[in-house]
């Protein structure tokens, strides 16, 4: 491979990770290639991209400022970058899964928001919920605080009408005969 062309594959790791929310290093030594082809195309549904990059390249787009730089001492070996694009969750549940299910391909590390993650901290990232269940749960916890706030408004109203009406009913029993009713009584 000539030096331009290692250029423009070093740039375009480059991008690919500036753009991604999450790296995952693995080792896929002994895969075969179905298992590598299938691997791959799940990663896709995920919105995902795995690449298969040598470890000279990989060091070289992993520049100080790019987001895999803290993953430097683990391009050992063969390696496959794995990038997710909108959601981590997503990604890292295929590869876990895929692990699990083929031991041949080991997960080495990963970088989320700069943090370096281990395969521990992946496998209990994998165990999140999907994100549109942590949306549609955040939505249920801001509906829940105006709802209770209008049921407990609603209750002191209703109260104060309870206590209304028992004042009216209180005054409606108490009041003297009306006049109307003791000037006919009178008259005869």
């Amino acid at each position: 491979m000539r030096k331009p062309e290692k250029a423009v594959i070093v740039e375009e790791i480059r991008e690919k990770v500036t753009k991604s929310q999450l790296g995952i290093l693995t080792d896929f030594t002994g895969l075969k290639v179905e298992d590598m082809t299938r691997l791959r195309r799940q990663i896709q549904e995920a919105d995902g991209e795995l690449k298969v990059v040598k470890n000279t390249l990989l060091v070289r787009a992993a520049a100080s400022d790019s987001p895999i730089a803290s993953l430097i001492s683990q391009f050992t070996g063969p390696n496959a970058l794995t990038l997710a694009y909108h959601d981590p969750v997503a990604v890292t549940k295929v590869l876990i899964k895929f692990a699990q299910e083929r031991p041949k391909l080991k997960i080495k590390a990963g970088v989320l928001a700069g943090q370096v993650l281990s395969l521990k901290d992946l496998d209990a990232l994998s165990k999140l919920p999907a994100r549109e269940v942590l949306l549609a749960q955040l939505l249920g916890v801001l509906q829940g605080v105006p709802t209770a706030l209008v049921t407990v408004l609603s209750g002191v109203l209703r109260n104060l009408l309870n206590v209304l009406v028992a004042l009216k009913d209180q005054k409606a029993g108490a009041e003297p005969a009306t006049p109307a009713a003791t000037e006919s009584g009178g008259e005869t």
